[in-house]
């Protein structure tokens, strides 16, 4: 069995596992996220299709990821997640799905869904069976210990990692992610950061523009808005694909949770990074 170790354990997050659950709790009840502990459903996922979520270290992006995971949880526990995210490291092919296997945290695996994950590659010839892409990938890895702090090794995971991220290939592959399951408590992670270092007031005022587009459920326009006003964010196709996703599945609106920069936790609002929480709903 391929067996997907952590990259960035140590790093972006605590390295073993009792200080990683800390680690954890203590985003949920910082004064810059949701300043509460979630309370853990079992249902099925309804309703809640696919969320942003940032993937920077824990100390700068946590209370912000904290804030979207709290709110998976008051709508119930997904069977499958499937997660994409930015490529960072200039590896493996344009779009890269690993179809088989199982991942790591200090918190336990995660076993891929090799049903879903072929079904999706079938569906989008763009994607290519390759692991060198998420050898030492952060954007996807950091949304797990989230994951498996509320549903434990109970999910199972389709990791996506994106370096083509135009509109088109967005469009596709949140499309073949809609075609490839009916099943309703699937869900879609767009790993995604947003402006990345420029001071915090100009960094926030492009951020906005962006998030307006995404809670209209336009990707045209957030494409135009991210183009037009040279807004950094790193994931813009993984948004475009989780909001291509959600339509599919008749998601109406989107909603921002929480939107925070790096300034807001370091104190130096001369260049940050921005920090967004989206829920995309039915």
């Amino acid at each position: 069995m391929k067996i997907r170790n952590p990259a960035q354990a140590g790093m972006f997050y605590s390295g073993s596992a009792r200080p990683l659950v800390k680690e954890i709790e203590d985003c949920f009840k910082h004064k810059l996220g949701p300043a509460k502990l979630p309370e853990r459903r079992q249902e099925p996922l309804a309703h809640l299709v696919a969320l942003v979520c940032p993937h920077a270290g824990y100390i700068y992006s946590g209370p912000v990821a904290a804030t979207a995971y709290l709110e998976l949880a008051r709508y119930g526990k997904p069977s499958t997640a499937v997660i994409i995210g930015p490529n960072h490291t200039g590896m493996g092919s344009g779009v890269s799905l690993m179809n088989e296997g199982t991942w790591t945290t200090p918190l336990g695996r995660i076993e891929i869904d090799s049903t879903l994950a072929n079904a999706i590659l079938e569906n989008a010839p763009i994607i290519d069976i390759d692991e060198k892409a998420h050898t030492y990938e952060h954007s996807i890895e950091v949304q797990l210990p989230f994951l498996q702090y509320l549903y434990e090794d109970d999910f199972s995971l389709v990791p996506i990692c994106m370096m083509i991220q135009d509109l088109e290939t967005g469009r596709e592959i949140g499309e073949a992610i809609a075609k490839a399951t009916n099943d309703s408590s699937c869900l879609v992670v767009a790993s995604s950061d947003m402006t990345h270092y420029e001071p915090h007031n100009i960094a926030s005022e492009k951020d906005m523009s962006a998030v307006r587009a995404i809670e209209r459920m336009d990707d045209k326009e957030l494409d135009k808005v991210v183009q037009s006003n040279s807004i950094s964010i790193c994931g813009i196709g993984p948004i475009i694909s989780a909001m291509t996703f959600s339509k599919k599945r008749g998601a109406t609106k989107a909603h921002l949770l929480s939107y925070r920069t790096s300034g807001e936790v370091s104190g130096d609002y001369s260049s940050v990074v921005g920090y967004a929480a989206i829920a995309f709903v039915t």
